[in-house]
């Protein structure tokens, strides 16, 4: 369990630190190509959801290294998957069908890791 949670979170912390690095430091131009929605959400938000992603993804990982509050780790994963429903939603509403697989592979990745950190 315990390598099966290292390899999820690994693969989730990646993700995540690398998506929420491109909203801290891109513009907004630089985003839309990727993210077609930043040009509906103001980008103190987009900001915010970035800096929230860099967190977690050490919220993964730092926490159970360290044996330091590893309840943050489950805190963390629940977070993301709260945030890829949401996410999944608002292309929904944007009539966005067609992209919610990536976002549907990182609410199973994210549960996975919940019930992983829960289980170890």
């Amino acid at each position: 369990m315990e390598i099966a949670y290292w390899i999820v979170a690994g693969l989730l912390g990646v993700f995540y630190l690398y998506a929420g690095s491109k909203k801290v430091l891109q513009s907004k131009e630089q985003l839309a190509p990727m993210m077609g929605w930043v040009d509906t959400i103001p980008m103190p938000l987009v900001r915010t959801v970035g800096v929230l992603e860099i967190l977690g993804a050490v919220g993964l990982v730092l926490p159970p290294l360290t044996g330091i509050a590893p309840w943050l780790a489950i805190v963390a994963a629940l977070g993301f998957l709260v945030l890829q429903v949401l996410a999944t939603a608002l292309h929904l509403s944007r009539g966005e069908a067609k992209v919610i697989g990536l976002n549907l592979i990182l609410v199973v990745l994210a549960g996975l890791t919940v019930w992983l950190a829960t289980a170890w």
